[in-house]
This record gives structure tokens, C-alpha cells and sequence, in this order.
């Protein structure tokens, strides 16, 4: 349940967040926006990793340095989505970006990759992405 509870906020955080760089990017420039939103997500990250006192600064070590990167897609995700809401709307945008996820985490779970094991996907996996492919065209018509 704690983990439903967890997505359903970080969906409803990603949206709010989408429509705020949005804002911003209107007055200031979508790179500018990008770039507050991921200082202002780092002090966040900051202050909450002070409050939980949970820090294992040894781990760093047992990190891949590809996955370090991270952080940089992160500029990448906000640069598209402002261009994406403000040229299609907030519920087409999302609606796209939730399929692009999903189709994205098919192929890494088919493939096992980021050490991740392998997952087969049926049917049903299938007609659910269908589905949501679906629901997008009839939300832009």
C-alpha cells in the first residue's frame, strides 16, 4: 500500500511540478527554469536528507558512475515536459509522457537491463499499453 500511496503522489508531483516550469519557463526560459527546478529540488533533497538523518555516504563507492548521471536526465525531463505542456496541453502531456514510461520500462524489464531481473510480459501487459495508446489519441481528438 505504501508503495501505491508513493506513486500516486510522485505522479501528482510531476504534474505539479510540469505546470510550474512551465510558469517559469514563460517569463524566463525553459533551460532557466530547468535550471531552478533542479537547484531547488537539490536544497530540498538536502533538507530532507538532514531531517531523516539516514545517510550512507560509504555506499557512493558501490555506485556504477554511469548511474550518476541521473541527475542529468533530470534537466532533460524538465525541458521536454515544459515544451510539451505548452504545445499540447497539461492532460496530452501527461497522458504521453505516462505511455513513453511505460513503454520504456517494457523494454527494460524484458531485457533485464540496470541489473534488474528479467521480466516476461503477457497479454495483458500488452493490451493495458494499448489501451493507454489509446486513450491519448481520443484525448487529442
Amino acid at each position: 500500500m505504501k508503495g501505491i500511496i508513493f506513486a500516486l503522489l510522485g505522479g501528482a508531483f510531476i504534474t505539479l511540478q510540469g505546470i510550474a516550469n512551465t510558469r517559469i519557463s514563460e517569463d524566463i526560459g525553459t533551460w532557466q527554469a530547468a535550471t531552478i527546478t533542479q537547484f531547488t529540488g537539490f536544497i530540498m533533497a538536502v533538507l530532507i536528507l538532514l531531517v531523516v538523518r539516514d545517510v550512507n555516504w560509504k555506499g557512493f563507492k558501490q555506485v556504477k558512475p554511469l548511474y550518476f548521471i541521473g541527475g542529468a536526465f533530470g534537466a532533460l525531463v524538465i525541458y521536454s515536459n515544459v515544451v510539451s505542456i505548452q504545445n499540447i496541453g497539461v492532460t496530452l502531456s501527461i497522458s504521453a509522457i505516462l505511455i513513453a514510461q511505460l513503454i520504456m520500462t517494457f523494454i527494460i524489464d524484458s531485457n533485464g537491463w540496470f541489473g534488474l531481473e528479467k521480466q516476461k510480459m503477457k497479454l495483458p501487459q500488452f493490451v493495458g499499453i494499448g489501451m493507454m495508446i489509446v486513450g491519448v489519441v481520443i484525448l487529442s481528438s
